[in-house]
């Protein structure tokens, strides 16, 4: 299923399936043998490019998955910082990279997102094949208890009572928590102040503080926060609900139909990698993400995990692009906001 459809008319393809299923079992198999036994591929280690500094949230996947990944194909898999430019720099790193498969892009929909707000030196759909999804963070919508609500149709009619006196904060500007609010605000038709912060613990601080009164978040970033009555959650943005608090509805179920968004994660690697490759390459990322230790791990992160063929992905990645550039221009969204 895909993680983001586009807010109005995009349907969710039946082949994407959380990693409980049936079809997810089946991928099995291949951790159990290592999967150069196959092929020649691959003959040298492989470099994985996380294109942000190490501690976040796609370098605790890359490294969590990388040893386990590299003992299904049979070489080792060396996680590679390459931060800066909002993801860009790494990203740019692999697209002019050797179209072998030994250099691959832990992406995310930040990609779609900074493509939707300025000039990329590389083309998302030219200079990229689509590998595999890995996992989502599911965001929430969050407020502070001072704030008379408790449902999203609630929010919405307080917030249309009083524009612009509502405050919400993001971790940053043109981030995938930036975008789900401006989406927000578009189709619940209320007027809610942005303020950027430098980061996300500033943004949550300030938010459980009660400097700022909403937010959408991580639920990794703020479970406690939930937990401990410091926020209250509202709903979740994505089109499903989250397993990790299954009760809270979506903010599609709570009032704003249509709503869906969601902070993915997925496998890149440069145009033109050979298709046996790539399969290669897949069948291997979606038998480690359906491993019980895996799945016990990113749990505990506030991961979800995933699977899907690379056109799942290819799919998801032209719908975020669509998505997210009507929301930049509706919103005037300028990458200094």
């Amino acid at each position: 299923m895909p993680l983001t459809a586009f807010a109005h008319s995009m349907p969710r393809p039946a082949r994407w399936r959380p990693l409980h299923t049936v079809a997810a079992l089946m991928l099995a198999a291949f951790a159990v043998t290592p999967l150069a036994a196959q092929t020649r591929y691959p003959d040298r280690p492989i470099r994985f490019v996380v294109p942000y500094a190490p501690g976040g949230g796609t370098d605790i996947l890359a490294r969590a998955v990388a040893p386990r990944l590299g003992a299904a194909l049979g070489q080792p898999v060396v996680v590679e910082n390459r931060p800066g430019a909002g993801g860009n720099i790494g990203a740019d790193l692999v697209a002019k990279s050797a179209a072998d498969g030994t250099v691959l892009l832990l992406g995310a929909n930040t990609m779609p997102i900074n493509a939707s707000l300025q000039k990329l030196p590389f083309d998302l759909l030219k200079d990229f094949s689509a590998v595999a999804m890995m996992a989502s963070a599911p965001m929430a919508l969050v407020v502070h208890p001072s704030v008379q609500a408790r449902t999203v149709r609630e929010f919405i009619a307080l917030a249309q009572s009083a524009p612009g006196r509502m405050n919400y904060s993001n971790p940053g500007s043109g981030t995938p928590q930036h975008l789900a609010a401006a989406l927000f605000s578009q189709m619940a038709s209320v007027d809610i102040t942005h303020v950027v912060y430098k980061g996300g613990g500033p943004a949550i601080n300030d938010l459980v503080g009660g400097q700022t009164q909403a937010a959408f978040l991580t639920l990794a970033s703020v479970k406690q926060h939930i937990e401990s009555a410091r926020l209250h959650a509202l709903a979740v943005a994505p089109a499903e609900r989250s397993r990790a608090m299954p009760d809270l509805p979506t903010v599609a179920e709570a009032g704003v139909p249509g709503y869906a968004v969601d902070l993915w994660y997925g496998v890149f690697a440069p145009a033109g990698t050979a298709a046996d490759v790539v399969g290669l390459l897949n069948q291997a990322i979606n038998s480690q993400m359906q491993s019980p230790e895996v799945q016990e791990r990113m749990n505990t992160l506030g991961f979800q995990t995933w699977t899907g063929t690379p056109q799942l992905l290819a799919e998801q990645l032209r719908r975020d692009l669509v998505q997210y550039g009507d929301i930049v221009r509706r919103g005037n969204i300028r990458p200094e906001q």
